[in-house]
């Protein structure tokens, strides 16, 4: 059978739960750590990865895989190397876009909003929260740029861990650090059987507050 066959009868049925106006939060930060504690509670693997939708300042688009590493009120935090392409295209156009794929309790969330540096100091006491390994690999890697072999990389790997042998921790290097997305649209998508998903959008007004609305599958 042709492969794009195969995809066409690609098909699953969705009835694990339903989301109704009256039962979510009026706050959708709220929402969401209702939904990723029962995310974490279903054991759904690494649920704090996430699509991070950037564009250059032209507009053109790209997208890639990182994990959230913290919520709050004024946001959602990643951590990622300035320098990379996802870095430079948030200097040159601070809006970004996260979609997150629950897939055992068939739920997405996309979230679109602004984008700030968090405070060095921030950023300096998660890098050095992460294991050794990770510290070195963020001096070690230059990000998104073309290297002549991965023997080059394991090398400067190498040199680190001599260089640091006795610390317990690095220091964060200049380049790498953390940003906040803060949130001004806000959807859940909850599977419904026959395509009739469930779509419950929040719109951040100019006053502060979230309106809410369902939105057609």
């Amino acid at each position: 059978m042709p492969v794009n066959s195969k995809i066409e009868e690609l098909r699953k049925d969705y009835s694990a739960h339903t989301l109704e106006m009256e039962e979510v939060s009026p706050n959708p930060v709220h929402q969401f750590q209702q939904w990723f504690e029962e995310a974490l509670n279903a054991e759904v693997p690494e649920p704090n990865a996430m699509t991070l939708s950037t564009a250059t300042a032209s507009g053109v688009p790209s997208a890639r895989i990182v994990l959230l590493k913290g919520v709050t009120d004024g946001g959602f935090v990643f951590y990622t190397n300035y320098n990379s392409r996802k870095g430079q295209e948030l200097q040159a156009n601070p809006h970004a876009a996260l979609t997150f794929l629950w897939h055992e309790l068939q739920r997405q969330v996309r979230i679109e909003g602004s984008v700030e540096l968090l405070a060095a100091e921030e950023s300096a006491r998660y890098f050095q929260s992460r294991p050794k390994g990770s510290q070195i690999g963020a001096w070690a890697s230059p990000q998104s740029t073309q290297i002549e072999s991965r023997e080059l990389l394991e090398e400067k790997v190498k040199q680190l861990e001599q260089e640091y042998a006795e610390a317990d921790a690095l220091p964060r290097p200049e380049h790498w650090g953390g940003y906040r997305v803060v949130p001004h649209r806000i959807e859940f998508w909850q599977g419904r059987s026959s395509r009739l998903h469930d779509r419950i959008l929040y719109n951040l007004e100019k006053g502060g507050d979230w309106a809410l609305s369902r939105l057609a599958p």
